[in-house]
């Protein structure tokens, strides 16, 4: 025997089929924010989208219920390390939600209820990628996840599916978002473990 027993060092992980590299399975769903929960009633929720010419185009919940619904399931991966495979979400997808708009803009920063805010590459919410997702698992978002609706970007970590959906803007630059300036990675790819800069 070596100088440490094997108890000393841990236990080897074997890799798991479908898990970034650094992460690990849940099978709860944890709960992470900053700040209060805002609480928001489907009768004052809104949600728009504005070009970087300043169109701005705004849904009200019925509105937005009204819109194509999709049903989707998706793995999920946490900034902090923990993965959550085969989540079902349903929403209105960006590719719905951006038809019509006119736009040249390569990056959005999705702004929340509450005041948070992240910056996306446009090219990560659009080809089915991406949702403003209003149910888990067959019921509605409960708050403390993001609800009455949250921005789902599940190839990235999900510090960029932003929570309490309010409004995506559009611009030809990519600022920063609240985590971003923070030290957070500008992109988010958990298979390239894009953590912190």
């Amino acid at each position: 025997m070596g100088l440490f027993s094997p108890g000393f060092m841990g236990r080897r992980r074997e890799p798991v089929p479908g898990l970034p590299p650094g992460q690990h399975l849940v099978t709860d769903f944890p709960v992470l924010s900053i700040g209060p929960t805002p609480r928001v009633s489907a009768e004052e929720w809104r949600f728009s989208i504005t070009s970087e010419s300043g169109l701005m185009t705004t849904w009200t919940w019925d509105e937005f219920q009204a819109l194509p619904q999709e049903d989707v399931t998706v793995d999920i991966h946490c900034v902090t390390s923990w993965s959550k495979f085969g989540t079902g979400w349903r929403g209105v997808s960006l590719d719905t939600l951006l038809e019509g708009v006119d736009t040249g803009a390569g990056f959005a920063m999705a702004r929340s209820y509450g005041g948070y805010t992240t910056n996306v590459p446009l090219d990560e919410l659009r080809g089915g990628k991406a949702w403003v997702a209003h149910q888990f698992d067959g019921a509605p978002l409960a708050p403390e996840h993001g609800g009455p609706a949250r921005l789902l970007v599940p190839a990235l970590y999900f510090w960029k599916s932003a929570k309490w959906a309010r409004s995506i803007e559009l611009s030809t630059r990519n600022d920063p978002g609240f985590w971003e300036q923070n030290g957070y990675h500008m992109h988010g790819d958990p298979w390239r473990e894009e953590r912190y800069w």
